[in-house]
């Protein structure tokens, strides 16, 4: 096999045309990519792994889940996560309805020892674990953009450009979609399906000198309910602070102004966060947007395929559980490949489980996402009460803990009990609330005129 050029700039040497050969090909250097690159190559594969843009490269979803820590201990890079994040031990929850703020912890779940995370700069992250994979073995490429994917009995030609124009060529038994919501394995099936039951976007910016909580909960993450959707703020190491609305699409469309103005007139909706930020500054001046629907794929498998994390499925961001569910993802994919090389009479059985483990994450998030701007989760949210370990419960399951065997099932499903039970209780309510929820997802059509921002699983 010749040696290509492991990384790529727009300084490099131009070359016409390229052709290589290798075990897996990973398209995507996010979370999900990095990850799995690095478990196959320290199996003693030969994998590549592209980033069409370079590290490090700006990208949301910076609060991760207690859940995470055990996958960066097993990838061996726990220590430098560490060291570029900032302690979470728990959630903030402020509602309109409410006088007073719930605060929950981690350490109030089922399993105590999943107790704390970190928020962290996605760009620093990301660039950690995409170096990890090379560090253990994984050809990288940076600016390498994938144009197409050619699948035969025996494997896949990927076709790729670089961003100096040369063109790349690589033979791979199987391949590995982890390109997040550029879905591109997903759109060359026509296996993705809109989700009828969420649809929602977001404003967000980084603010400097923001009040953040004091002592132990400095870092928590809080999420801040208003009319029109709800508002995450996320304290970073460095300083800095995240804050995003998440809106329902009719909210955006009465933007009559510029994006920066609106954002704030959105913050002006949220009391405690705006004064919260009555003293902070926006870092450059910029405010995003991104389309921020839901989606699922029919499929995450194939013979010689299979997607990973966003590539696979995308749901609101409420819990923080992308960055989790991307490399868990990951780590099942690492042995699903192994299978289908070395034992693909196995894999057929092997696909059915990884493909129920890719539903379970997004389904028992999903359950709540959907009914988040309901005033009975409100309450049940605001007023965290532990009757059957309820609370327990659903502290695992914001922590993560939707994998090891963890006996909380039960009491989750109590709390679903508790929550029928109660809308029932204020019928009236229930409806009022079932129509508003009816009324915020309809389809206003894609958004125009904005800067969407990609999000990779």
């Amino acid at each position: 096999m010749s040696q290509p050029q492991v990384s790529s700039s727009s300084g490099a040497p131009s070359v016409s045309a390229v052709s290589e050969s290798c075990d897996v090909f990973v398209i995507g250097g996010g979370p999900a990519g990095s990850t799995v690159a690095a478990l196959l190559a320290q199996q003693g594969r030969q994998v590549v792994l592209v980033e069409k843009e370079h590290h490090p490269r700006f990208h949301i979803g910076e609060s991760l889940l207690p859940a995470n820590v055990e996958l960066f201990d097993r990838l061996g890079v726990r220590d430098q996560v560490e060291k570029i994040g900032m302690p979470k031990f728990g959630i903030e929850f402020v509602s309109p309805e409410h006088e007073h703020r719930s605060y929950v912890e981690f350490a109030e779940g089922w399993d105590k020892s999943l107790d704390s995370a970190w928020q962290v700069r996605r760009s620093e992250l990301d660039e950690l674990l995409f170096r990890n994979a090379a560090t253990r073995g994984a050809q990288t490429f940076e600016g390498c953009k994938v144009r197409d994917v050619a699948f035969d009995a025996d494997g896949a030609t990927v076709q790729a450009v670089m961003d100096d124009g040369a063109k790349r060529s690589w033979r791979a038994r199987f391949v590995i979609d982890a390109t997040g919501r550029d879905t591109l394995l997903a759109n060359k099936f026509r296996c993705k399906q809109k989700n009828p039951d969420h649809n929602s976007t977001a404003l967000f910016g980084h603010f400097t000198n923001a009040e953040r909580l004091e002592g132990k909960k400095e870092g928590n993450i809080s999420i801040c309910w208003f009319p029109h959707g709800w508002f995450w703020f996320i304290p970073l190491a460095d300083g800095t602070t995240s804050v995003g609305a998440v809106c329902w699409p009719y909210y955006l469309k009465t933007r009559e102004k510029s994006l920066k103005e609106f954002f704030y007139d959105t913050i002006a909706l949220c009391p405690v966060l705006a004064d919260r930020l009555k003293n902070a500054t926006l870092i450059d001046d910029a405010v995003h947007a991104t389309g921020n629907f839901s989606y699922s794929s029919t499929h995450a498998t194939g013979d010689n395929y299979l997607l990973l994390g966003d590539a696979f499925t995308f749901i609101d961001p409420m819990f923080s559980s992308g960055v989790y569910l991307a490399m868990h993802s990951a780590f099942d994919g690492a042995e699903l490949v192994a299978t289908a090389l070395d034992q693909p009479a196995e894999l057929a059985r092997a696909r059915e489980g990884f493909e129920a483990m890719m539903r379970k994450g997004p389904r028992e998030y999903s359950w709540f996402i959907y009914r988040v701007t309901n005033p009975t989760i409100r309450d049940m949210f605001m007023y965290p009460g532990n009757p059957f370990r309820v609370k327990e419960a659903l502290m695992s399951l914001l922590a993560g803990d939707i994998y090891k065997g963890t006996p909380m099932w039960g009491a989750l499903r109590m709390f679903k009990v508790l929550y029928y039970g109660i809308s029932l209780a204020n019928f009236r309510r229930t409806m009022a609330g079932w129509k508003q929820h009816r009324f915020n997802i309809r389809d206003m059509g894609a958004l125009k005129g904005e800067t969407i921002q990609k999000s990779e699983g």
